[in-house]
């Protein structure tokens, strides 16, 4: 005998015949899960519905890393003022940066941690130098 299904737990077939999953509570609006049914990512995404917290989107970095640091001061005044060449530069540094410590939050970046980023780069003096600049304008 199958396993009954989680309380307010919908399955639908698209028009393409694809299953999805929705969570709805009572009356209220439904909530896409968009995971694959019986994943752990699943599984979580069922209890934030039920608990109506907000999902953050695919790809999107969590709230306080550095990574949504740095997404945040491309949406600034400051960046925008920069040119397309400052852009460009800074965008490779902040990808490198991204990768090694993307998920890190970032009130805990200190004045060691950039000095050890600039020691990195120390072979290429102005590597080293657009580095901090780019640093500076972060955290600034």
């Amino acid at each position: 005998m199958p396993r009954p299904r989680p309380p307010h737990l919908q399955r639908e077939i698209t028009r393409h015949g694809k299953p999805v999953w929705y969570v709805r509570l009572d009356r209220g609006r439904r909530i896409r899960l968009r995971s694959p049914f019986g994943t752990p990512e699943f599984d979580e995404e069922y209890h934030a519905a039920l608990a109506n917290k907000p999902r953050r989107k695919q790809g999107s970095p969590a709230t306080g890393t550095l990574a949504w640091l740095i997404e945040r001061y491309r949406e600034t005044a400051d960046w925008a003022a920069l040119s397309s060449a400052t852009h460009r530069q800074r965008e490779n540094i902040f990808k490198q940066v991204a990768e090694t410590a993307g998920d890190k939050p970032f009130t805990r970046i200190t004045t060691e941690t950039i000095i050890a980023g600039r020691e990195r780069r120390a072979n290429t003096p102005a590597q080293s130098r657009n580095f901090l600049d780019a640093m500076r304008g972060l955290f600034r």
